[in-house]
């Protein structure tokens, strides 16, 4: 069953930490030589996809999500796609943007006024009943597949990895940035990415400040789950307590394979 996602407003601002992070003087100083492979090898990004959609969509198999779509109750409209792009926080508007701009005219395009309208809201209006089976119709097209890998990147998987990378944790702690991202966004509120990181760093110094990234690791999880528990559609803490912890507690930083997780009661393997 699809998790909801809660989101708290649009986040292309992510787009642009992130940009300032990977240009930053902080990463200038770590050495590519030094550094174990991080989460945008293209290795771990795999693994990092696979963990998501096990939590996302019960499945491994994120790839076929491309076509997924349907309104989970959570208040933000229609959730499709590979990271639960939603007509009502926006993303999923900046995602059809941007396929209209590559495929002008495609089916999805005529739907961009409709799509403006229902922003910030949980509206169908203008969408039903054909959004979704355009919707399906067009994850047939590589350029809207490919539209939604770079919307993926640009939002969530590159500020992520940039700000994990920055604090000086590995590829488990930028999957752990990268999986808030995707639930939590990253708006002003109180349980989006920042609000959790800045809970963790009252808490434990990254490696980036002479912390170790265990302890820190562990700080954040907390604050993690702490921002869980404030949204009755994100009690469920198993993909951070049987998964995220998991790796933790076998200091797996690096997310090095055999993996094995549980989500909602479901048992996960990567060989």
């Amino acid at each position: 069953m699809h998790t909801p996602h809660i989101r708290s407003s649009r986040r292309t601002i992510l787009a642009l930490i992130g940009a300032s992070l990977v240009a930053g003087p902080v990463m200038a100083t770590r050495s590519a030589s030094a550094a174990p492979a991080g989460l945008d090898d293209p290795v771990k990004k795999e693994i990092a996809m696979q963990l998501v959609s096990s939590a996302e969509n019960s499945s491994l198999d994120w790839k076929a999500q491309y076509q997924y779509i349907e309104d989970i109750g959570d208040g933000r409209g229609y959730t499709a796609g590979i990271i639960g792009f939603c007509s009502g926080t926006g993303d999923m508007l900046d995602l059809v943007e941007l396929y209209a701009q590559r495929r002008p005219g495609n089916e999805l395009a005529g739907y961009l006024p409709a799509l403006r309208r229902v922003d910030g809201t949980d509206s169908h209006e203008g969408l039903d009943p054909g959004y979704p089976d355009a919707w399906r119709r067009a994850a047939q097209d590589e350029a809207f597949r490919q539209a939604q890998n770079d919307e993926r990147d640009r939002v969530y998987f590159n500020p992520a990895v940039g700000r994990g990378k920055a604090d000086g944790i590995g590829t488990l702690g930028q999957f752990a940035y990268y999986d808030a991202i995707v639930m939590h966004g990253d708006g002003g509120d109180s349980t989006s990415f920042s609000s959790i990181r800045r809970r963790a760093l009252d808490q434990a110094r990254p490696p980036a400040q002479g912390g170790d990234e265990v302890t820190y690791l562990n700080a954040f999880l907390d604050a993690r789950v702490w921002a869980m528990k404030q949204e009755e559609a994100h009690e469920d803490t198993s993909r951070v307590d049987t998964a995220q912890r998991v790796f933790l507690r076998n200091r797996n930083l690096n997310l090095d394979p055999p993996l094995d997780w549980q989500v909602y009661g479901d048992s996960y393997h990567i060989g």
